[in-house]
Order: structure tokens, then sequence, then C-alpha cells
């Protein structure tokens, strides 16, 4: 399978008509530029004003989830009785954050809570039976998933009869046949009134807290004691969906928008630990998701996860930066282990039989189940196809999929579920359990799933960009402007321009293979960077069409325009 290097460029949405544009521009007070982009991301009026101000007083209200009233009302009572509270997370960064979001909190409400997270190499996924039994022997009678436990149908018997009652908050996708638990809180629910789907499950646990201080309140239970403000706790949530990937979008968006301000102010002591070893002077979602994310994912993936709750609820500074040295440690040993099982993966690909076009499916012995989603990835960006990893271990082996536009990954793991113990996960990203024997039918089940639904021209990679522009038209006013439009990521891309007709002066190599030049159109000019492109320094020569993303660099106290090239080709005609 040869890697791909060649990308279409198509235009995100429709080309928004000028009248439109000069309409929305006036309405909501933005630049022209900044409504164009709006328009062809298909906001328009009020929903337009509301994606720009993204006001947590406009946040749904928590009782629209499923099973919401009933799960705050069993929480609350025990924060009035004094009786403890288990809360079970996830491994991930989302699992993380959110067990730490409801102990936190649920500590500042009153509440007695611990907390537990599953080994990632001994426990797997999901809701742990023996942890449910270890918290019914030590005589709690409420335990709170996050971030798992939609899919937990045997624990959530188990939870019955130990006399617990179990409040599942979730995100990922449910099955048609809900554990038996005391409640289950869950957007995805078909049932569910809330008006945003996608949230991560961080942001599912920020409004059972959210729920159960209302009910707290109501009750009069904050008449002689503090009540926490929760927007203190939307650094966490901020931290949590922007590394699982969940579309930055609606309430995601309101709730990560502000809590970046936190991550940024570092109150936190862990965070400012974290952000101190990983050597960030400023965060945005790019920051969280490379650099800040890995350091508390790496935990998880190499030793225990619980290590990352620590250090997020951590109050003094030395402890906190301890403990992110010794995550900075785990993340180094992980980034070691990354390169050499996607060299062994490399070489797997070499030897996929000739009729494997459609998807890649790895299977070895040794690989370490913590990376081999990352290095999944690392294949996707490499040959653009669904990917699967397999770590062998005995009979049996853990995988971790990720996937292209076009194949959603839990639907196409449900056509091979013959195949498979068990599977769950998002559209883009899942994992699942199989025996050794199984490996081959699912490999073959996986490709004829990948087959139905993709077209060869869906085999190459897609660049959206959001318009065509002039140089002139970037000016530091308008492309400052764009910065309304952040925080970018999942569901809410960084804006790009096609701007055509382009030379790139004085070119030059420079780093890690980036490229510098001068982009000059017409009289105007800016300069740019091509990071990872110098390997493609030929493709600059004469005139060529340049996908860009205009950022404002700001270095040494100084500000100016520069154009961050996603790609290049030659241009066509006079």
């Amino acid at each position: 399978m040869d890697p791909v290097t060649t990308r279409r460029w198509l235009l995100r949405g429709e080309s928004p008509e000028a009248g439109a544009v000069a309409a929305l521009s006036r309405n909501l007070s933005v630049s022209r530029l900044v409504a164009r982009l709006l328009l062809a991301r298909g906001l328009t009026g009020s929903v337009a004003g509301e994606f720009l101000s993204g006001r947590l007083a406009d946040l749904p209200d928590p009782l629209l989830l499923p099973d919401m009233e009933r799960a705050a009302r069993r929480v609350a009572a025990a924060v009035t009785c004094g009786e403890p509270v288990a809360v079970h997370g996830d491994y991930d960064v989302d699992g993380i954050t959110g067990t730490t979001l409801l102990v936190e909190g649920l500590r500042a409400c009153g509440a007695r809570v611990g907390y537990h997270i599953p080994l990632r190499l001994k426990d797997g996924y999901g809701l742990s039976g023996s942890a449910l039994e270890t918290a019914a022997a030590a005589g709690t009678r409420l335990v709170i998933s996050v971030d798992c436990g939609v899919s937990a149908h045997d624990e959530a018997h188990l939870a019955r009869e130990l006399g617990i009652d179990l409040v599942i908050t979730d995100h990922h996708q449910p099955p048609p046949e809900l554990p038996e638990a005391f409640a289950v809180v869950n957007p995805q629910r078909p049932e569910s009134a809330f008006p945003f789907r996608d949230l991560a499950g961080v942001g599912v646990a920020f409004f059972l807290l959210a729920a159960v201080r209302r009910v707290l309140r109501e009750s009069g239970w904050f008449a002689g004691r503090p009540e926490p403000d929760v927007r203190g706790v939307l650094d966490l949530v901020a931290l949590g969906t922007i590394a699982d990937l969940v579309p930055l979008q609606g309430v995601n968006r309101t709730l990560t928008r502000i809590g970046l301000s936190l991550l940024e102010g570092g109150t936190r002591p862990g965070v400012a630990a974290l952000k101190e070893v990983a050597g960030v002077k400023s965060v945005n979602c790019g920051v969280v998701g490379f650099q800040l994310a890995p350091r508390l994912n790496a935990a998880g993936r190499l030793e225990d996860a619980a290590r990352g709750v620590e250090l997020l609820l951590e109050q003094d500074r030395n402890k906190a930066l301890e403990t992110a040295r010794l995550l900075d440690r785990f993340n180094r040993e992980r980034q070691q282990i990354e390169m050499q099982t996607l060299q062994e993966a490399l070489s797997l690909v070499d030897e996929l039989p000739p009729e494997r076009t459609h998807s890649i499916v790895l299977a070895r012995e040794g690989w370490h189940s913590g990376v081999i989603g990352i290095v999944a990835s690392r294949l996707v960006e490499k040959f653009y196809r669904p990917t699967v990893l397999i770590a062998l271990d005995g009979e049996g082996g853990k995988g971790s999929a990720r996937s292209i536009r076009g194949v959603h990954l839990y639907r196409a793991l449900q056509e091979c579920a013959a195949s498979l113990l068990a599977f769950g996960g998002h559209e883009m990203a899942a994992g699942l359990s199989l025996t050794r024997d199984q490996v081959v039918m699912f490999a073959q089940n996986f490709e004829t799933a990948a087959r139905a639904v993709l077209t060869d021209g869906d085999l190459m990679p897609v660049l959206l960009y959001d318009g065509v522009a002039l140089l002139d038209e970037l000016d530091f006013e308008q492309v400052t402007a764009l910065e309304r439009l952040a925080p970018f990521g999942m569901g809410n891309p960084e804006p790009v321009l096609l701007i055509e007709k382009v030379r790139a002066r004085q070119l030059q190599r420079v780093g890690e293979g980036h490229l510098r030049f001068i982009a000059c159109q017409g009289g105007e000019s800016h300069p740019a960077i091509a990071f990872g492109m110098a390997a493609r320094q030929a493709d600059f020569q004469g005139d060529v069409d340049l996908l860009v993303s205009p950022q404002v660099n700001r270095y040494n106290g100084r500000e100016m325009v520069q154009l961050r090239v996603r790609d290049v080709r030659g241009s066509a005609g006079p």
C-alpha cells in the first residue's frame, strides 16, 4: 500500500452572496471576512451571534439530559446525608478530567468523595466489576461513572446485586438496550431532550455537577456554607473536551472558550506545573492537544491514570511539579515506544495482501495497548485508510481504531460484531477486543464494511477551504478579527483560504524540514511558513496556489500577519 501524497481541495459549503455577507457584517459588527466565514460554515443570523458570544447564561438546562433529575437528586441526597460517593472514571484525558471535576466539585458541595481509575493494561476499558465490589465492601452505596458505562450491562447488574445505586454518565453511542442502572445520563440517548448531543464525558459530568448544585441550593443546603462556583472547573472541561476530539461547536465551544482562559491563567497548581514542564507560555487548542493532553494521557498509557487525577487535584505547587515531571518522563517513554511500534506497523503494511485496498488491520504480539491508538492515527495520516491496530496477548487482543471521512467506525464495527468480543466508541475513534483466532475474519469483515461505504475517490484526503481571498484582504485588522472564531479544533477548524497565483520569494529551508518565504501577489506580500514541507521545495517554483491559515505572529513584542501554508499546487491557466 502506497502512502497518499495528493489531496483534493474542496470548498467548504457554498460561497455566500455579497448581500448576505454585508448584512451579517453589519448586524453582528464583524468584518466582512469574518461574516463570509460564518456564512460559509452555515452560521446565519442569531445562530452566528450565539456562536460568537458563547455565554454561560445561554447553556441548556441540565435537566434536559435524560435521567439527570433522578441522578442529581440521588447525588444531592448523598451529600446532605454524608453518604460516601465513589467516582469511577476512564483512563484517558476525558475520563481523568471528568473524574477530577466531580471529585473536586462534589467535595466543594460538602460531599465525601473517593475515586477509581482503572489500569489500562490490567483492567481494560470501562466499568470495573472488582472496583464495584471494593466500593461495596467499603460501605459505598453510590457510584458515579464518568466517560464510561453506557454498555456495561454485566457491571450494572453486579452493582444492583451489591446494593449500589449506579449513576452512569457517558457520551458514547448507547446500545439498543441500556444497562439496568439507577440512572443513565447520556446526551446520545435517542429520547434526549438536550439540544446538543456531542458533549465530551467531562461535559456530561459538568452538567451533573451543575444540576446537583441546583438541587442543593433549592433545598437550602448552602444557607450555612459557601456555594461553589462551577465556573472554576471549566479549565478541566476544556482539557477533556479538546483532548477527546468532540466538535467544538455549540455548548462545547462555549465551555471550551471560557475554560481556555482559565488554562491560560494557570491558577490550578497542577495545570501550572504541567505548563512548566511542557515549556508552555500561552494556551490554545493546539497546545492542549499536542502538549498538555499527551502528558496527562501518558500516565494511563504506561502506568496509572490516577496520577493525572492526583496532579489536577493537588493544591501544593511543589508536589504538583513533582508529579508533572513524572508524567513528562512517562510521555518521553511513550514517544519511544510509539516510534518503535510505528516502524513495526509500517513493515506489516508492506506485507498486506493486494486485495486489502480500503482498510488497514494489523496485529502483533507485544505491542503496547497504550500506544496503538496513536500509531493508528499516524497510519491514517500516511495512508488515509480506516485503521485498526491490535495488541495481541496470549489468546486475545485489544484493538484501537481510527477512521477517515465516510466511515463511521461504530457502525462499521457493528457490521463486524460476529468476529469481535466487544467494541465501543465514536464515529472517528473506537476500541475493541477479540480472540487471536478472530483476527483474520475481523480483518476481512472490516475490509468489506469499508468497501461498502467508500469509493476510490473517498480514499484521497480532502482539504476543505473557506473561500478565495487576495493577499491585500489579509491586513492586520482583518486577520486579527478572525480570532473571534476561536477556539479552533474538531468541528470548528481554523480558517483556511485559497490564495491563487502567488510567487514564493526568498524561499529557504528552516528548522527541522520547514520552509519559509515571502508570499507575493500583485503589489502585496506577507511572510509565510510551511511546516514539514521542505521536501516539496520544488512545488513552490513559479506561480502557485496556496491554501493558508492567516495568523497573527506575536514574537518579542511584535505583531505581524503570517500565513501558515496547508498545501501548495501549481497555478492553472494564465
